[in-house]
């Protein structure tokens, strides 16, 4: 009997045991997120430019001008929001306000309508873009699609909309924004659905661009595809990006008339 008691709680106890693990690798599974390079930390620092925040999100404010135009980022999948802080801290010294949400598991889709708690927190903003990057850019172009009357701009970075995402019939400025060297958002893919975008959209192909360079984050070396410099990609890509968001700051008839 007791050979039969000691067995049983080593099986109770392995079970336990297994669940435990998996528990906790599903923790882990479900919370990683790619960490910030060294460069995105260090940008992370408030200057005479742009004071940052983390409360209630990464947020990025011209220190030297009272912005009436944000932009809202929906960061990458399973990646740190502080990672893009050397893209996004440029565009805010250039006198826009950016705010970056968190994500529930560093998933936009878990809180994609996360934007409407943002415009509210910033009422003095008359003017709204909102971007992102992979599947933050596909949850930003639905966000858009959702909200005619309250966004006045797209950036879509490394990535496409969803089909149930149709800008075709506004007149919504957008910039969409790839690397040659992407395996998913690339010159396939993307001219796959451009009749989901406005026809003015502004496509940019970055030659020897990739994926994971539209952010500074940690990644596999066997994820790395690009062939030019993460410094020239960047510099690219927030040069397109301010070109919207000036577009948005000096609407013209196509971007006061949705």
């Amino acid at each position: 009997m007791r050979s039969k008691r000691v067995t049983r709680q080593i099986a109770l106890f392995s079970v336990l045991l297994i669940v435990a693990v998996v528990g906790f690798l599903g923790i882990r599974w479900a919370t990683f997120a790619r960490p910030p390079l060294p460069e995105a930390v260090q940008a992370l620092e408030s200057d005479d430019r742009v004071a940052v925040s983390d409360d209630p999100w990464l947020t990025f404010t011209p220190s030297q001008s009272s912005p009436d135009v944000g932009f809202i980022f929906y960061p990458g999948g399973r990646i740190d929001p502080r990672g893009y802080a050397p893209l996004l801290k440029p565009i805010a010294a250039a006198g826009y306000l950016v705010v970056v949400p968190e994500m529930p598991i560093n998933m936009a889709p878990f809180d994609a309508n996360v934007a409407d708690e943002i415009i509210a927190a910033y009422p003095e903003i008359r003017r709204w873009a909102i971007g992102g990057h992979s599947v933050g850019g596909t949850m930003a172009a639905q966000y858009a699609h959702r909200h005619r009357e309250t966004i006045a701009g797209l950036a879509i970075w490394a990535s496409y909309p969803a089909g149930n995402a149709d800008l075709s019939d506004t007149r919504l400025p957008v910039v969409l924004i790839y690397g040659t060297h992407d395996p998913a958002a690339n010159d396939e893919s993307v001219n796959e659905r451009r009749h989901l975008l406005p026809a003015d959209t502004h496509y940019v192909r970055i030659d020897g661009g990739d994926h994971h360079q539209f952010g500074s984050y940690e990644i596999r070396p066997q994820d790395h595809h690009a062939t030019i410099g993460r410094v020239a990609q960047q510099e690219r890509i927030v040069q397109e990006t301010l070109s919207l968001l000036e577009a948005v700051s000096k609407p013209d008839d196509r971007t006061a008339r949705q």
